[in-house]
This record gives structure tokens, C-alpha cells and sequence, in this order.
């Protein structure tokens, strides 16, 4: 019978660069950057550390690009991947690696240089024969999520225009929240017509449905919980620990089912369900007090929430986003001014029961998407608001004790998705 981590593995320190088009920065100082925040942070030093995690999901990149960086003194390291679920990844096989005794103070770290790489967005080139020899037809990232919005709209009886008002509200919520996020790469807010009537990407998916492509690393150092007291300087009272993980890789059945419903994800259903059994967790909405969130488009906050059970399957416009249950209760009143609701609309409506906060950071939408860092930056926007030193304090949630962070890579019908829950010790429930 496997044997539970539920709070056994302690994160002590973390760090996470500003996210963005960083012209002046390469990929090492990114990792230095982020990796030396997390060390100062935990109050230990590089020379500490016996093993190492690199995530990142540009292929052709070895363990040997943190190496030389970070100056490894002939430590393990180990190169992680697993398309936009790396981040989460990486803190899992390092969180297995202290739980089996084989090291005692370990760092795992993602990292991601997009900008001025030759990245190719939203070409459908990198995507033509990847995921089976058989159906090597490819597609954007847009397309595909494109496609299971209007499956959505048509089952869940939404109006293109209704539809595409929704998705628009989740926009504006995350940008709303970046703009006072000061490491979030679009700092910028927008109203609602700003987000309708932008550009069309793939429809109804446009402009501001769309995650950016974004420089940027994050990092963590964990160890045993029982070791907390020997090597967490700096945080031997609030330090968090991993409380339940799940990954789950589909096979893909999206392409040749065709009664498959593309309007939840299986493979986060089935993550979620591991997390959730690991950290005794049966009712998330009530029992969790922030989500981190995969939103690399608009319509997939909205589906992700479903498939992690925040809401009942196909009423998460009516449950979560209109009642305004997802939104942070000191930013509701004026992002719903942003969807156009007037004063008197917001006093008149109860106050939603159950708030669950969720891409209270801005999300991959708006604080960016640097693919192998956005699980750990997920998890490190948990950790700063558990501890309450968030850096601006008009975004400080109150009494966060349990948060969970979701990434899933592919694309609708096949997905690798990772879950993981992190909070305060027992003793500090």
C-alpha cells in the first residue's frame, strides 16, 4: 500500500523573478535570480544543497543549464519535463526524493527564456508530430481551446455573446489583480468592452482571452518537516508543507472518442482526486482558501474550475463568476464596476458564500506564462499570502492556511495535468 506525504515534506524558502519580455536578463541570470531569492529566503546556502530539480519545456536543455549558473559542486541534477505541467513536476520528484531518505535539503527550480528565442507562439509547427504518429495533423494552442469553448457555449446553453461575456469577466478579474501584482508581466487593467472587442485570436477566444508568452523562474528549497529546525533559518514558525499532489497524463482519446466532452478535463479531474485523497480534502470549494489556477486561456480558468470541483459541472458562470465567489472580497466591488455593474447592482447583491479567491495573483493569463516556471510561481504566490508578506498589501488575502496550485500541458482531449496542495502544519491549522 503506498504511503501518504501528507505533511512530511516542508518548502522553507522560495523565489520568483519578474515575469515579462526581460531583454536585459538571459536565462542564467533568470536562475540565479530566482534561485538565490529562495536560499536568502530559507536562510541556506548553495553549498547546502545535495540535489537539484531544473523544469523547464524547452527541449534540447539539460541539467547541465543550472549547473554552471549555480556553480553545482558535482551535486545531482536532474532535468524535468512534462509540457506546461513542469513546474508542479519538479516540486513532486523533489518531494519523493526527501521522502525516501535519499537527500535532506534539496532545490528544485523552473525556468523559461521565450522572448527572444525564436518561440514560436502560436505556430502550429512544433505541435504537428508530437503527440501521435497516426493523427500528425497540429494546431494552435488558441484553436484547440477555441473549440472547447464553443462545445461549452452550445452545451451548457450559452449564447456566442453570453459566452463570450463570461470568459471576458475572468479576464478582467486576473488583470485587475496583476495590476498590483508588482512581478506579474501585464500590469494593466481592463474593462469588460476592452476584453469583448478586442481582436478575435481563434473565436470567440481574443486578444485578452490569451495568455502571454513571458520570460521568467521560479524556485524552491524543501526538506523534511522534521528537518524544519536545522535548516530553515528564517522560517521555522511559517514555513509550509506539501499536503497532497496528483499527476495524471490522458491518453489522448480527444482525437479519436467521438463521444468525448471536451468541456471538462479528465486528466485534472483525475490529478485532483489524487491531491485531494493525500490531503484529506472532500469538499475544496469550503475547504481551501486560494487557487492557483492553469489559465492559459480564458476558457480554461472556467473549465478548471469545474474539473476541480470549486463549482457543480456546467454552472460555473452562475455559481463562481457572476456572484463573484472567485474574485478576492476586497478587489469584488470594484472588478464588478469593471464588468459594468453600477454601485447600487453591487449593493444589492448578497455577498457570495464560500469565496474562493482564485488567480488572486493575476494567473498564467496576466502574470505570465514562462511554461517550466508557472507551477512553482503558483505555489510561491501561495506561500507569500500564507505567510502574509505578499509585496503589495492591498492584495493580502486574510487567514490563508491551504491553497492549491494546478498545471496541465497538451491540449483538450489529451492533457498531463499536476496538482498539488500546500499549507500551514498541522499545528498551525
Amino acid at each position: 500500500m503506498s504511503e501518504s506525504l501528507k505533511d512530511k515534506v516542508a518548502i522553507i524558502g522560495m523565489g520568483c523573478t519578474q515575469f515579462g519580455e526581460l531583454w536585459d536578463k538571459d536565462v542564467d541570470d533568470l536562475i540565479v535570480d530566482a534561485t538565490y531569492e529562495a536560499l536568502e529566503d530559507a536562510g541556506v546556502e548553495m553549498k547546502d544543497i545535495q540535489a537539484v530539480w531544473a523544469g523547464t519545456a524547452n527541449s534540447g536543455v539539460n541539467a547541465g543549464s543550472v549547473s554552471g549558473p549555480l556553480q553545482l559542486q558535482y551535486v545531482p541534477a536532474t532535468r524535468v519535463e512534462n509540457a506546461c505541467a513542469t513546474g508542479i513536476e519538479t516540486l513532486r520528484n523533489a518531494a519523493h526524493a526527501l521522502a525516501s531518505g535519499a537527500y535532506d535539503l534539496v532545490l528544485a527550480i523552473g525556468f523559461e527564456k521565450l522572448k527572444d528565442v525564436g518561440y514560436p507562439g502560436l505556430h502550429p509547427g512544433k505541435l504537428s508530430d508530437k503527440f501521435h504518429p497516426i493523427y500528425p495533423a497540429g494546431g494552435t494552442g488558441p484553436g484547440r481551446y477555441a473549440l472547447a469553448a464553443t462545445r461549452y457555449f452550445e452545451r451548457y446553453g450559452l449564447s456566442p455573446a453570453e459566452g463570450k461575456r463570461t470568459l471576458a469577466k475572468i479576464s478582467v478579474k486576473s488583470h485587475y489583480s496583476a495590476a498590483r501584482n508588482p512581478k506579474a508581466h501585464l500590469q494593466r487593467e481592463l474593462a469588460i468592452d476592452d476584453v469583448v472587442n478586442a481582436p478575435i485570436i481563434a473565436w470567440p477566444l481574443g486578444l485578452h482571452d490569451c495568455c502571454g508568452v513571458t520570460d521568467g523562474a521560479s524556485a524552491a528549497v524543501l526538506c523534511r518537516v522534521e528537518d524544519v529546525k536545522k535548516y530553515a533559518v528564517k522560517h521555522k514558525d511559517d514555513y509550509i508543507t506539501i499536503k497532497g499532489m496528483g499527476v495524471a497524463a490522458g491518453p489522448g482519446w480527444g482525437k479519436n472518442k467521438e463521444d468525448y466532452d471536451f468541456t471538462h478535463w479528465p486528466e485534472t479531474e483525475a490529478a485532483a482526486r489524487q491531491a485531494y485523497q493525500m490531503a484529506g480534502i472532500t469538499n475544496p470549494r469550503q475547504e481551501l482558501d486560494m487557487a492557483e489556477i492553469h489559465d492559459c486561456f480564458s476558457i480554461a480558468e472556467l473549465i478548471a474550475m469545474e474539473s476541480l470541483g470549486f463549482c457543480t459541472k456546467g454552472h460555473a458562470k452562475e455559481e463562481l463568476i457572476d456572484t463573484g465567489a472567485f474574485i478576492a472580497p476586497q478587489f469584488r466591488d470594484e472588478v464588478m464596476k469593471k464588468w459594468g455593474a453600477t454601485q447600487a447592482e453591487i449593493d444589492s447583491r448578497p455577498n457570495p458564500e464560500n469565496v474562493l479567491p482564485v488567480n488572486h495573483s493575476g494567473g498564467l493569463k496576466s502574470f505570465g506564462h514562462p511554461v517550466g516556471a508557472s507551477g512553482g510561481r503558483e505555489v510561491y504566490e501561495i506561500y507569500k499570502q500564507i505567510q502574509g508578506k505578499v509585496q503589495d498589501p492591498s492584495r493580502q488575502l486574510k487567514n490563508v492556511k491551504m491553497g492549491l496550485a494546478h498545471n496541465q500541458g497538451g491540449h483538450p482531449g489529451r492533457f498531463q495535468c499536476a496538482v498539488i496542495i500546500v499549507g500551514v502544519p498541522p499545528e498551525r491549522m
